[in-house]
């Protein structure tokens, strides 16, 4: 057997030693013997390779020649068979440990493994114990953790298959785990390219948490080689940089429904998070229900629900919860606040999404939280609309208030009171129902004069008992006649009937005008965003339209950024117009045919399956990296949505990234510059 280790590490000296130091460093090898309970018999062998080797280096001649052949590339020394242990063990005591455990377990497997009971198969079992401790302790020096992890697990397979030194191979188990929050935190940071090791990490990291009984800890033992909680939580933070916001949504919502309170905290701030980031307001109504599941000791929810509420539009509940918060600090900052409510609301809500909110996910970046550019983003625009509609069942108010007040001509104040807290829980009823998830637009749709009526039906079949309970009393206390009687409730049920129909229409109008009335100040904001939004797209729209053709194709020695950006703004209309279904007469004008044929085969296949895409991309930013007489190369922030559509017009699938950066590049070929070749990130 050839071992890496040549005469002067296997004796610990440098090669500068002189023979005085050499005979010293040789006895003190055969004093410090590993009392690890090995045979004397590989000890003997163990002691006669030192002396070998202090043989050598101590003549001159025989020195001369072995370091002649080391400068010429030779390396190891060849051990006869009966003295590989002993040459093994020298080996692990040089510190060469990784080596002497994988050798020693390739020893011990067939067609070479020894005797079974033999002194030879003890021995390299102690030493591959031994050695398999010492080599995961230096790769975690080395911060390799995972490495070291997986150093352990084959020892502790093999002390189990060999049967022996069972407190040898608890002992590794021990380390084992110890190491794992080193090793998740090990696999989770490496790079992205590798997956493998990716979700090996987030698996490993989901079962250490639930074994510890979620983040609390609650099936702590209160071992030596736990992980205590305040180091767990340190921990814990850090493994969340490497975590996207939704593989935590789903880590969190995993652990809550395992028992764990805190996930559940977490899973809500994560929704938070994630709708804000991506646009999607029903991810912040989803993270609203989630915190009032929560049953939480001392946490006060009340800001929390305010700020939810605030991003969703309801301005009017979210001071509501401000003003029920029992935080006696909060309350005096929002009194003094030198401004108006809503802005207290707003500033507040927009520190609580930097600071607590938005950091500790890998794919989101905080720079600044803008709020006007939530209110005025059109899906969230459109959220809100659909939950006001879903409010639109509120119609049957003016019903109800038309009988309310012609019933308190009749009767007594008391009767009119109980009638209208029944009206009023009946309706608190209808907006506790109104918080759900909203109602989509075709669901709204369906809403015809033919299930109004039938609603209307039933409100006046159920107001139709105290109605004629309040007419019987009345009989009895003026003495009208039971035909007067009959006459006034069939009275009451017209104008009943007549009011709501009324109602129904002026809403009917409304909706079809697409002008719902909005609640809050903030929705007035919305309306002022939105009309100026449509009024900035139409006068875009009108200039793109002048200017169509105008630098394209692009001739200039030396474009300027504005000129590229029109180049890449006709790259994307037209490639999304044939994704779409349509065709471009400008594509051939700014890209290489090699980009149109992957544009057109990309058409082809969608049309195959029947579908086509709807693509949305806006040029927020656009900026040159390099640029010379035949080469450009820009990096653009581009706000990119699309759906995937089937022809009849269902939709398979949506994608809406806030922020996506594409590299371009473009290269002139005869005069004119034409796009290369582009990468994109998220």
């Amino acid at each position: 057997m050839e071992l890496p280790i040549d005469h002067f590490r296997l004796l610990g000296v440098s090669p500068s030693s002189d023979t005085e130091e050499v005979l010293r460093f040789f006895q003190l090898r055969l004093n410090r013997t590993p009392d690890k309970g090995f045979t004397p018999e590989v000890m003997a062998q163990r002691s006669e390779l030192l002396r070998r080797s202090a043989d050598l280096l101590c003549d001159k001649k025989l020195r001369e020649q072995y370091e002649v052949a080391l400068t010429s590339g030779a390396s190891g020394l060849d051990f006869s068979s009966n003295r590989e242990v002993a040459g093994l063990i020298l080996l692990w005591e040089a510190n060469i440990s990784s080596e002497a455990f994988y050798l020693a377990r390739k020893a011990l497997q067939p067609p070479q493994a020894p005797a079974l009971g033999s002194g030879r198969e003890s021995d390299l079992t102690l030493l591959a114990a031994l050695a398999c401790k010492d080599a995961a302790l230096y790769e975690q020096e080395q911060r390799r953790y995972s490495s070291a992890a997986e150093i352990l697990e084959e020892g502790i397979h093999l002390l189990q298959r060999m049967g022996k030194l069972s407190d040898h191979r608890q002992n590794l188990e021990k380390e084992l785990e110890a190491l794992l929050p080193y090793r998740i935190l090990d696999l989770l940071s490496r790079d992205l390219s590798d997956q493998k090791s990716h979700q090996d990490g987030l698996n490993m990291l989901d079962g250490f948490v639930l074994n510890r009984g979620g983040l609390e800890g609650n099936k702590l033992s209160h071992s030596n080689i736990e992980l205590k909680q305040a180091d767990f939580e340190i921990f814990f933070q850090q493994i969340r940089q490497f975590l996207t916001v939704q593989e935590q949504i789903d880590l969190f919502s995993h652990w809550y429904k395992n028992g764990s309170q805190d996930a559940g905290f977490l899973h809500a701030l994560s929704l938070v998070a994630s709708g804000f980031c991506r646009r999607k307001p029903e991810a912040l109504q989803k993270a609203r229900r989630q915190i009032n599941k929560l049953n939480l000791q001392g946490f006060d929810a009340m800001p929390l629900l305010g700020c939810i509420d605030l991003l969703l539009a309801d301005i009017e509940q979210a001071e509501e919860f401000f003003r029920n918060s029992p935080d006696k600090d909060l309350k005096e900052w929002l009194e003094t606040y030198p401004g108006e409510k809503l802005a207290a609301l707003c500033d507040y809500t927009r520190n609580w999404l930097v600071r607590d909110v938005l950091p500790g996910f890998r794919d989101i970046e905080v720079d600044v939280v803008d709020l006007e550019a939530w209110f005025a983003d059109r899906d969230v625009q459109s959220f809100v609309e659909k939950v006001e509609r879903r409010s639109a069942l509120g119609i049957a108010r003016a019903g109800f208030s038309l009988i309310s007040g012609l019933s308190s001509e009749n009767s007594d104040s008391q009767e009119s009171m109980r009638e209208e807290e029944d009206v009023d829980n009946y309706f608190s009823k209808l907006d506790e129902d109104s918080t759900e998830e909203p109602v989509e637009d075709d669901n709204f749709r369906e809403l015809s004069f033919d299930s109004v009526l039938t609603d209307f039906q039933n409100l006046i079949s159920n107001a139709r008992i105290p109605l004629l309970n309040f007419s019987d009393r009345a009989s009895e206390q003026i003495g009208v006649t039971r035909n007067t009687l009959l006459l006034g409730s069939l009275v009451f049920v017209g104008l009943f009937f007549s009011g709501g129909i009324i109602a129904w229409l002026s809403i009917r109008n409304q909706l079809q005008n697409d002008n719902p009335v909005k609640p809050s100040l903030v929705q007035e904001k919305l309306d002022k965003a939105k009309s100026k939004d449509t009024t900035n797209t139409k006068s875009d729209s009108s200039l793109a339209a002048s200017n169509k053709n105008q630098d394209i194709p692009l001739m200039l020695e030396s474009p300027s950024l504005g000129q590229i950006q029109k180049l890449i703004e006709v790259w994307l209309q037209g490639k999304a117009d044939i994704l779409s279904g349509g065709s471009s007469l400008e594509l051939n004008k700014v890209a290489r045919t090699s980009l149109i044929k992957i544009v057109n085969q990309q058409r082809e296949k969608d049309k195959s399956l029947g579908d086509k895409q709807i693509i949305n991309a806006d040029i927020q930013s656009l900026k040159i990296i390099s640029q010379t007489k035949k080469r450009i190369e820009v990096n653009a922030k581009i706000l990119y949505k699309d759906k995937r559509i089937k022809e009849s017009g269902d939709v398979i699938s949506e994608t809406n990234i806030p922020s996506l950066t594409v590299k371009y590049i473009l290269g002139r070929k005869k005069d004119k510059w034409e796009l290369v070749n582009f990468s994109s990130r998220s």
